[in-house]
């Protein structure tokens, strides 16, 4: 049987039990397709999930609370029945999953799209793994299991052992949990723990005041999140009203980003995306020169730890159809970035070579000390380079962009400025040392918020 029949079988397999499950999900489980294949084909046969289907729990949950329960810590017991530790978390605090919103035993209900949290109630098949193992509040179940043991004449001890919590949880929450008579009630005691843990206040950013309007103006001038949370807690690191996780100014900008605000998040962030994505590599360069090449490998410990500077990261941003180029130079202690001007058109090994030359030309001998390329074929007269500037080149191995982590990082930044797609041939040298000085006039992170240039105006 051929792929095409195969897939045309499961196809009509996943149609007829959505008929009779009325879950697409359910569905595509049972047949064994993938989640979106199944909501391609259900969509194309104009059916829908019905909604009147029961809820089915993750049939590894149960071996997953087995493991926890004997005694398996939570990352191995996620290992064994392979699933994120995010998810062993959610699965060990009784969290369950519904669109777009989290339902915890206590009845809160937090949708992550808007940040706001409810009280509400979701029915569940499965007593939550909270109720059996590793949660840090204390459930409904052992609240009820406090008040029996506790009519009983059971020691705060002898509670704690049932519970398997120290005798200090039950004794705070005796105290703290009683009524006016005296009676601890364990729903009641539930709801109130519950209602104490509810934080309905509004977002930080969402408030006007000087914490917002620092962070717009400072994504006004393209800095970034992670940026703008570093200067803010060393610039105020006594005003707790002035401190902002760079999280949470994603979130802003993200949920703002839902509202119909893409312009506003283009301007933002330096992607111009509107929600988030996975990072990927880039294509797999495999072109090999004439003269050898030295790997990576031979490099100097002195030039992987950063100690000395001096050793620079070098690569090209290429432009629309790949018929223009920038070349880029990154210094791996200071972060200090060059952009080389290349021809429309002409970005040879030779062309390539003239620019380098003429840029590592206008160094200190002592900022002289590598250069780490790529293989790719711009770099094949890497020897004439080495020659030319007493500098020597190492190559990156095959599909290993990490290996030149700083100039991935650089690139990725200079394409705020140079869009993919872009004609790069447009821009002159003064236009490329303007984004330079841009760059270079930054605060990094990796340098205690310092900027490149201020880093290399030390070592000048």
């Amino acid at each position: 049987m051929s792929f095409v029949e195969e897939m045309g079988q499961r196809r009509e397999e996943f149609l007829a039990r959505l008929r009779v499950l009325g879950s697409v999900t359910l569905a595509a489980r049972e047949v064994g397709v993938n989640r979106n294949t199944a909501f391609t084909w259900a969509r194309k046969a104009g059916v829908r999930s019905t909604g009147s289907f029961p809820a089915r729990p993750d049939p590894r949950r149960e071996t997953f609370a087995r493991l926890r329960a004997e005694g398996v810590s939570r990352r191995d017991a996620a290992a064994r029945v392979r699933i994120h530790e995010r998810t062993a978390r959610d699965w060990d605090h009784g969290v369950r999953h519904s669109r777009n919103s989290r339902f915890y035993p206590d009845g809160r209900r937090v949708d992550y799209t808007t940040g706001r949290t409810t009280m509400e109630s979701m029915t569940s098949v499965t007593p939550p793994v909270a109720d059996q193992v590793g949660s840090r509040l204390l459930s409904l179940t052992e609240r009820e299991k406090i008040a029996d043991l506790q009519r009983a004449g059971a020691s705060l001890r002898a509670i704690g052992r049932e519970l398997g919590r120290p005798a200090s949880t039950v004794m705070r929450e005796l105290r703290a949990r009683v009524d006016a008579n005296g009676r601890y009630l364990p729903h009641a005691a539930h709801r109130d723990a519950a209602a104490l843990r509810l934080r309905p206040k509004p977002a930080k950013l969402a408030q006007p005041g000087p914490l917002r309007e620092y962070v717009a103006a400072r994504l006004a001038q393209q800095w970034s999140p992670g940026q703008i949370s570093g200067v803010l807690s060393r610039d105020h690191a006594g005003d707790e009203g002035m401190q902002v996780s760079t999280e949470t100014i994603y979130q802003a900008i993200y949920v703002q980003a839902r509202g119909g605000l893409k312009r506003e998040v283009a301007d933002a962030l330096r992607t111009g995306r509107a929600r988030r994505k996975p990072h990927r590599s880039p294509a797999q360069r495999t072109s090999r020169f004439v003269d050898p090449m030295v790997m990576i490998s031979e490099r100097p410990a002195e030039v992987a730890d950063r100690a000395v500077p001096g050793h620079w990261e070098g690569d090209l941003i290429m432009g629309a159809g790949n018929h223009s180029a920038i070349v880029t130079l990154v210094e791996r202690a200071t972060r200090y970035v060059m952009l080389g001007h290349l021809p429309a058109r002409d970005h040879t090994a030779e062309t390539v070579r003239d620019v380098l030359v003429g840029l590592i030309g206008t160094l200190p001998a002592h900022l002289r000390g590598s250069l780490t390329w790529d293989q790719g074929a711009e770099m094949a007269g890497h020897k004439a380079f080495t020659v030319a500037t007493d500098v020597p080149v190492y190559f990156c191995d095959p599909a290993s962009p990490w290996q030149r982590g700083s100039n991935e990082n650089t690139n990725g930044l200079l394409r705020q400025y140079f869009p993919k797609g872009t004609d790069l041939s447009v821009f002159g040298p003064e236009d490329l040392e303007h984004v330079a000085q841009k760059l270079n006039g930054r605060p990094r992170k990796t340098l205690g918020w310092d900027t490149p240039a201020q880093r290399l105006l030390e070592l000048v």
